[in-house]
């Protein structure tokens, strides 16, 4: 499904609500439904959509070039940071639609500030309706265009990872590692990376959230990398933990027992199954082991052209897995104090299964060699 497509789906959609126009300002949404990606930080983004005419994109007048270069066909209106933005838009609504009277806007995304800002400019109009459910189930069922993009960028943290393991050295630290396989991504034309890349060694891992540091590496230690790629405006996210030197027996079944748990999930998933009942199989497994209270987030989550999208594959979810789905597999093992291990592959939901985007082996490696 190209953009346009996408743009004449939520258009069909908003006529289908009574709503006469809609009010995007999410940068992954406006990612998602033209091709264009900027982070604007505190300047206006928007594209302006309406039920029965031409779409628009406002942007800064510095993106305008770039909105060009996406092939984006629709009208693109630029302002200068002197500008008052919001009289603009809403100028440009006036000539393009009248006076829409029903929107539709993302209140996950849209701020209060900005949204009393359209209610100034456009008196008469009504910003009742949240379309952020409807668009993140949009977004759930990925096109063949965007699988192929999620395979290209799943290739490329396969990569990420063979450069990540060959850099492992006992007394190198965190960040060293990590910036190796960022630069080797940067000398292939992968300029950036999906999130902060995490390289975390020993009692370290056993936070999930935790940075890159300058922890050195030791010897006997377990390590985790977690990273993805961004390729043509689509992510890929992975994890593996490798061993450096000689582990001793609790890091090896706690090595075991989550390779078990990931591989036991990703080969159950397939259409018709909850959500639910693919977080169960994981966690079953660990808790069975004895490390149930060490697996402390879900099984997964959605993913795309963002990191974190819908579907949430977890205890209570009880949406049924549909083909085209994407999203993680990664059951986890934290123990404080003393190790943490993930394994992760992004798969995306077959007519008969699942098929991942990364394909880094998950059987425990040993560095340095």
């Amino acid at each position: 499904m190209n953009a346009v497509t996408k743009l004449n789906q939520l258009q069909s959609a908003l006529a289908e609500k009574g709503l006469d126009a809609a009010y995007i300002s999410d940068p992954m949404t406006i990612n998602y439904l033209t091709g264009f990606y900027s982070d604007p930080v505190e300047r206006v983004l928007a594209l302006v959509l309406f039920a029965d005419s031409e779409p628009f994109l406002f942007a800064p007048a510095l993106e305008v070039e770039a909105i060009k270069d996406t092939g984006w066909k629709y009208p693109i209106y630029g302002y200068l940071d002197h500008e008052k933005p919001f009289e603009l838009i809403a100028e440009h609504i006036k000539n393009h639609a009248g006076s829409p009277i029903n929107w539709g806007i993302e209140g996950e995304s849209l701020t209060v500030d900005r949204l009393r800002a359209l209610e100034e400019v456009l008196p008469n109009a009504h910003f009742n309706t949240d379309l952020s459910p409807l668009i993140a189930k949009m977004r759930m069922i990925k096109s063949d265009d965007e699988i192929a993009k999620l395979n290209e960028a799943g290739k490329w943290a396969d990569f990420a990872f063979k450069v990540g393991f060959e850099s492992i050295q006992i007394g190198k630290t965190e960040q060293e590692v990590a910036a190796d396989l960022e630069y080797a991504l940067k000398q292939h034309g992968i300029n950036k990376m999906s999130f902060d890349t995490l390289v975390q060694a020993g009692p370290h891992a056993a936070e999930p959230h935790g940075a890159t540091s300058s922890n050195k590496i030791q010897n006997n230690q377990l390590v985790l990398f977690d990273l993805g790629t961004i390729v043509d405006g689509y992510i890929s996210d992975a994890s593996r933990t490798v061993a450096v030197g000689k582990l001793n027996d609790k890091q090896k079944d706690i090595y075991k027992v989550c390779l078990e748990a990931q591989l036991a999930a990703q080969n159950a998933a397939k259409p018709g199954m909850t959500a639910e009942e693919l977080d169960k199989i994981a966690r079953d497994i660990i808790t069975a082991a004895g490390y149930g209270e060490y697996f402390i987030h879900r099984l997964g989550h959605g993913m795309g052209s963002s990191e974190h999208e819908f579907p949430s594959i977890m205890e209570g979810n009880q949406l049924i897995l549909e083909p085209g789905m994407c999203f993680s597999i990664e059951p986890g093992i934290y123990i404080p104090g003393f190790a943490g291990v993930r394994i992760e592959d992004c798969v995306h939901i077959t007519e008969n299964g699942c098929e991942p985007f990364t394909h880094t082996t998950k059987e425990l490696l040993t560095f340095p060699h």
